[in-house]
């Protein structure tokens, strides 16, 4: 075995070469390893100690498990080698888990069960290994010297054997945690790399077979990873199984799985048009041939399993492309580098990306010889502002084509002019430069007939073609800015006539809103951020609502926590014939790649995965859970087949926030639910995105608008960048809304608690940029502290009949949420999700915060809806617009002011005086009261725990109802301090500068945008 038997090893030192990780004229051949560790992080797994960059570094659990020292790093050399010491290199900058004392190990394992098994022994197996030819004991025993250089170590009398193991005993600074950024093992004449990190190398040569050898080769070494989503996971076959000892074990078993189930579909002896090379009977008999010579070949063979690894993807390939399903001989897709910004929502700001790519027709992709073709080569706008000009030096976003597959709706940005953000308070104007914005437009798939559908200084995109015709679309044109950063202006649902006139809003959210799509029963699907008084990096999961807007409602998760599912489910599209949706599992600060779903709304909601299954379990979700961005826009064929992008070279830090993650090596894959993954197309130079078949499909049910029209006879005007027709700013239209029985929810209701009446608010979306707000509007709810505190109104009270139903009118098109209240006007439960409703909508909902899957049947119609709904009863001064200056310090001062001055060595400050700290623009007797007797916190960090939040789990409520040294309120005094505390004890309605000061001043303002 001193000859390197494995071809692959040759080109790997061949490629290495070429990109620079050996150094000229270097003589040492280079030889893989497989490491392991006795513990690993996400992102900071064993081979990364030993894959030749000191940027990067293996590391022990950290976060939830924090396992002590001491700590086993082993490294199997392949064969007995002659080890004479070896080279640690601390994480850069010394700190966390830096190694003090330790113990080398060297040692043959002989005939070991992880030998004849065929396996890569586990720091378990070393143990009872190790000694064979050492009695057990280290060669050396050291303390490393402090400091962040290469600690080199060398024996007194070389040692020969195959397994090296580095045991770390203690960390520098007394911690459980071990690192190493990079270990070197001395063996004269040879380099040793981990076998991940070649593949890695490889795969930026393009080879695909040797790619998908060096995937599934990380994901053997992944397999207790893969393995603890066993329970999560879509279809088994995709995990790594117990007796899967190489990829050839891997491809020939997913493979068989695929052609079981193409058989059980009723695939012919010719795949759809193909030539007899597909031919099923001949297909499976070559995989048992295969299948044969595999088990006839031992698995340290290297050199000739992968020989038959290759000849199996061959294979794999053929039987893939033989799918009846695969009935089209076109996909339609885009080709765009990755924005040159890692955030959700930064990523689809025409600032953010760089030109290149466009939209493609790819002929003929299951054949011999497929072609591609540019749709826009030739073609000029027809109408719109870019009129007689070519769209070829700006960037492309989110293709959809007509459900007759003769019209393809984009996005465009021109990557030219200004790139700066556009500061101001006119919610008729967006805040780019027009041409830094995406705009939509449509073409015809032979190319011809392109025009601009629409224009501005918004950035529009994501459109998608509705079953009557409109398009629904994703926009800034709602006005408004994130709540936890940076300059992001916010984007929601919209929808259009055809021809880019009559501009209506479906969603007048406050926060964003992302790829909608077409449900197989009409609706539409898409991706809400959804965080009323809770943490920002939560609650990005589907929604669906009618085409014109009503009923919109989460899907599944909407208060799940973020460290137990993905951050996000992003492309979500419905699986064709099927209950079933698809989706990529995104990160938050990132883009919208990561590891595919399969979301059942069928299945009870359990604020965790219930709903949804892993479709590529070895990818772990982005940030939540360390994976890496590398699947994306998948397009279902079935519940088991999908096109989708896939680049496995993408890191899992690669990608997060900020700038940097390379521009992405997406190619075009054929998926299947057990695990095969076959390459369809790839461009080396720039990422593809967004494939579909390009052909007609079924048209879903044209669902009736029922929503009243704001314009008089449903008038349409071409959009030219002016204000839209249906504008939250704009209407007084109403809607009515309806709770069955507030009493059903999901915690626990007071057992002595009575409803009586329902506190109705409106959102006041964000109008300034989070990152540096002129004022904080209050406290920060202790839960979200990432996140400006929402700016709310009362828009007044409405009566709950003894039954717990509620009936009443509220403002169309207005982001709403509602608070239960007692006798005394105290909150028992509230929202931390919205709603709101479009013109004329009548709105049910069965409880607060109820169980989804259990909607029990009303024995009676309940008392509420047997009468006209109420209008609300509007509240004290101070509530609408809201004004701590004119709600809580006229009590303050009539009360309490003139005694705190006459005391104030031992009372603090309860004045009017405004007191500035940084953005704390505030009363002294705000600063004083807000943060131990203000708002306490809503119980539990997502959703509401009845009766013990706000007013009711105060100090300050029940100090000024027991009497506060003879301190007597009135009940309008005491309501207006209860409506403070249950408002999340908020001191501003407004956000911007100028509203601010006014309100300082105890004046009345209202925001510039509602």
């Amino acid at each position: 075995m001193d000859r390197i038997r494995n071809r692959c090893f040759l080109m790997f030192a061949v490629v290495a070469a070429a990109v620079g990780v050996l150094a000229a004229g270097q003589a040492d051949r280079w030889v893989k390893v497989r490491t392991t560790a006795d513990s690993e992080q996400v992102g900071y797994e064993a081979w990364r100690a030993m894959d030749g960059d000191p940027q990067t570094m293996w590391h022990t659990q950290f976060g939830s498990a924090d396992p002590p020292c001491p700590h086993e790093f082993v490294v199997d050399l392949g064969q007995s080698r002659l080890v004479g010491g070896f080279s640690y290199l601390p994480r850069p900058g010394g700190g966390n888990g830096t190694i003090r004392d330790f113990e080398l190990y060297v040692w043959d394992a002989g005939e070991t069960p992880a030998i004849r098994e065929g396996r890569m022994p586990s720091p378990q197996d070393a143990r009872e290994t190790e000694g064979a030819n050492t009695g057990r004991m280290p060669v050396l025993r050291g303390r490393f010297s402090e400091g962040s250089g290469w600690n080199v170590v060398k024996l007194d009398k070389p040692v020969v054997g195959r397994y090296v193991k580095l045991r770390a005993l203690s960390e520098v600074n007394g911690r459980p945690w071990t690192s190493i950024a990079e270990l070197e093992i001395h063996t004269p004449g040879v380099k040793y790399r981990s076998a991940d990190v070649f593949g890695l190398v490889l795969s930026r040569a393009g080879n695909e077979v040797e790619l998908a050898y060096m995937t599934l080769q990380r994901d053997l070494a992944s397999r207790g990873r893969i393995m603890q989503h066993a329970a999560q996971t879509y279809h088994p076959e995709a995990l790594i199984a117990q007796g899967d000892r190489d990829p050839l074990d891997v491809i020939l078993r997913r493979t068989a799985a695929l052609l079981d189930d193409l058989q059980a579909m009723g695939a012919g002896d010719q795949g759809p048009g193909r030539n007899t090379q597909y031919a099923i009977r001949n297909m499976q008999g070559e995989l048992g041939r295969l299948k044969a010579e595999s088990e006839a070949v031992d698995v340290m063979e290297a050199e000739a399993r992968f020989e038959l690894f290759a000849r199996a993807h061959g294979l794999q390939r053929r039987i893939a492309f033989a799918n009846p399903l695969l009935d089209f001989d076109k996909i339609l897709f885009i080709k765009r580098h990755r924005a040159t910004f890692n955030h959700m929502c930064d990523q689809y700001y025409g600032i953010n990306v760089l030109p290149g790519g466009g939209l493609y027709v790819l002929s003929d992709p299951f054949g011999d010889n497929p072609k591609v073709r540019d749709i826009l080569a030739d073609t000029v706008v027809q109408r719109g502002r870019l009129a007689g000009q070519t769209l070829t030096d700006g960037s492309f976003l989110s293709p959809d084509l007509s459900f007759d597959g003769k019209t393809i709706l984009f996005a465009y940005v021109e990557c030219k002019g200004d790139t700066s953000q556009r500061f101001h308070t006119d919610v008729s104007r967006g805040h780019w430069h027009e041409q830094r914005s995406y705009h939509i437009f449509k073409v015809n798939a032979d190319g011809s007939g392109l025009e601009q559908l629409t224009d501005g200084t918004w950035n529009d995109f994501d459109p998608c073609w509705l079953p009557n015709g409109r398009v629904a679309f994703i926009t800034e044109r709602r006005g408004g800015y994130l709540r936890c950063g940076r300059e992001c202006p916010t984007y929601t649902l919209f929808d259009m006539a055809a021809d880019g006139g009559d501009i209506r809003c479906l969603s007048p959210h406050e926060t964003n809103e992302w790829h909608p799509s077409v449900t197989n029963d009409g609706m539409i699907v898409y991706t809400r951020w959804d965080y009323v008084d809770r943490h920002g990096c939560t609650a990005h999961l589907p929604w669906v609502t009618t085409p014109d807007g009503r009923d919109a409602r989460a899907m599944h998760g909407n208060f799940a926590p973020r460290e137990v599912r993905a951050d996000m489910e992003l492309d979500v599209r419905a699986i064709p014939g099927s209950r079933r949706f698809v989706a990529t599992g995104a990160p938050h600060h990132g883009q919208a790649f990561g590891s595919l779903v399969v979301v059942d709304p069928r299945i009870e909601d359990d604020d965790a995965m219930g709903p949804v299954r892993r479709l590529t379990p070895e990818v772990d979700f982005p940030e939540t859970q360390g994976g890496a961005q590398v699947y994306g826009t998948a397009w279902p064929l079935s519940e088991k087949y999908f096109l989708c992008v896939y680049d496995p070279t993408m890191q899992p830090r690669a990608g997060e926030q900020g700038g940097g993650g390379g521009r992405g090596g997406y190619g075009i894959y054929l998926l299947d639910a057990f695990g095969n993954k076959v390459l369809i197309y790839r461009d080396p130079e720039i990422a593809c995105q967004s494939p579909m078949p390009l052909r007609p499909r079924p048209v879903p049910p044209v669902m009736p608008e029922m929503s009243t029209r704001l314009t008089e006879g449903g008038a349409k005007t071409r959009d030219e960048g002016r204000a839209t027709s249906r504008e939250p700013q704009a209407t007084t239209a109403e809607a009515t809304m309806a709770v069955v029985n507030v009493y059903d929810t999901l915690r626990p209701w007071p057992e002595d608690l009575k409803a009586r009446a329902l506190r109705v608010y409106q959102i006041i979306p964000m109008s300034v940029p989070s990152g540096d707000p002129p004022h904080e509007i209050g406290l920060r709810e202790p839960t979200a502290g990432d996140s400006v505190v929402l700016a709310r109104y009362v828009l007044g009270t409405v009566p709950i009949e003894a039954d717990g139903s509620a009936h009443f009118v509220v403002p169309a098109l207005k982001e709403l949420f509602f608070q239960v209240l007692d006798e005394q006007g105290l909150a028992i439960q509230s929202m931390r999700s919205a709603t709101y409703a479009q013109p004329g909508e009548q709105l049910v909902c069965q409880g607060c915060h109820e169980p989804r899957h259990r909607t029990p049947r009303p024995a009676a119609l309940p008392l509420a809806m047997r009468r006209e709904p109420s209008r609300p009863t509007p509240d004290v001064d101070g509530t609408n617009p809201f004004s701590y200056p004119r709600l809580v310090q006229p009590v303050l001062d009539r009360h309490c002011v003139g005694c705190h001055r006459e005391n104030a060595d031992k009372a603090p400050r309860l004045d009017g005086e405004p007191v500035i700290k940084g953005r704390q623009k505030w009363y002294a007797s705000y600063h004083s009261l807000v943060r131990d007797y203000g708002f306490w916190s809503y119980g539990d960090r997502m959703r509401t725990l009845p009766g013990r939040f706000g007013a009711r789990a105060s100090k300050l409520y029940p100090m000024l109802r027991d009497g506060h040294h003879d301190v007597k309120l009135t009940d309008e005094e005491m309501h207006r301090i209860t409506v403070w505390l249950d408002a999340c004890s908020i001191f501003y309605g407004v956000y911007e500068a100028e509203g601010g000061a006014a309100q300082l001043a105890g004046q009345i303002v209202r925001p510039t945008l509602e």
